[in-house]
């Protein structure tokens, strides 16, 4: 009989040390939220736009991670619609034609009808916008991602979002994979003839 109690008191005594190194364990190796959703968020542009139908980055990120489309961020574009598909092991998806129209725009201030309010400055979530209170402000072209939010707050309506002209700079390159054949010297020759 005692050695059945010594047998169930050091199973009792294993059992409370796995206990609490698991408790320990769990509590300095737990992590906190959903990984993809944090991989997913750093990936968007962080404009905050709502473009996407949801009211920024994080909360699009969450319905990616539950299964939304990948597709749905105009400033993002091509690129970042890219890298979420290869996050997500999906493949790659056109922008949707209901938040793109495919046309890149940015936001072009008529600088002498500016009377330098600030309040582009300040709903521009990504710092696009220059300039100082009571003096003129400007866009810096290439940080703009046509999100919109600064044409609604200005006070006199000087902000215009104007198409960006395509050139070698931000050509999109819409190849598709495929197979290059090559020809030995001969077989051209051949293929020639």
């Amino acid at each position: 009989m005692s050695s059945i109690l010594i047998a169930v008191a050091v199973l009792t005594a294993i059992a409370l040390v796995f206990g609490i190194l698991l408790g320990f364990a769990s509590q300095k190796f737990k992590v906190e939220g959903n990984p993809i959703v944090d991989q997913a968020e750093a990936l968007l542009p962080q404009t905050q736009c709502g473009q996407c139908g949801y009211p920024g980055c994080r909360p699009y990120a969450q319905a990616i991670a539950n299964g939304d489309k990948i597709n749905k961020c105009p400033p993002g574009g091509t690129a970042t619609m890219e890298k979420l598909a290869e996050l997500m092991g999906i493949d790659p998806q056109p922008l949707d034609e209901a938040v793109a129209d495919n046309t890149k725009k940015v936001a072009y201030i008529r600088e002498d009808e500016c009377i330098g309010c600030t309040k582009c400055i300040q709903a521009c979530p990504v710092d696009a916008i220059l300039g100082a209170g009571k003096l003129m402000h400007t866009v810096i072209t290439k940080d703009c991602t046509g999100c919109d939010l600064c044409v609604e707050p200005c006070p006199v309506d000087c902000i215009d979002m104007v198409e960006v002209k395509t050139d070698l700079s931000n050509w999109d390159w819409k190849l598709t994979h495929q197979p290059i054949q090559v020809l030995s010297a001969q077989q051209y020759e051949d293929k020639r003839c």
